[in-house]
């Protein structure tokens, strides 16, 4: 089971990505390849002055039941230890263990 304290700043950072999200892609707009080198500068000054964790980048999956971070997987949301317990429990649907 990962820390409490790691699962709490995830959900806080989840919450700032989503309160910043159209800010964000806003001024990501005005950074791009055609715009005047003015206009990117006072673009880039903006995105330095939000807040680190506002950037996407900065999520990290985490297990649903353990909040574990590594070895995650996405079709599932959760990691490898939890897939394979509750696949042998037979409460994943669709899946079974292989054997030959």
């Amino acid at each position: 089971m990962a820390k409490l304290a790691l699962i709490n700043k995830q959900e806080r950072r989840k919450k700032q990505v989503s309160k910043y999200a159209k800010k964000h892609d806003a001024i990501k707009s005005k950074m791009s390849v055609t715009a005047m080198p003015e206009e990117r500068i006072e673009a880039m000054k903006k995105m330095a002055k939000m807040p680190r964790n506002a950037n996407k980048t900065r999520l990290r999956n985490r297990c649903a039941i353990t909040g574990r971070s590594r070895g995650f997987l996405s079709m599932f949301g959760l990691c490898r230890q939890q897939v394979r317990t509750l696949a042998s429990e037979g409460k994943l649907p669709g899946v079974r263990k292989s054997s030959w």
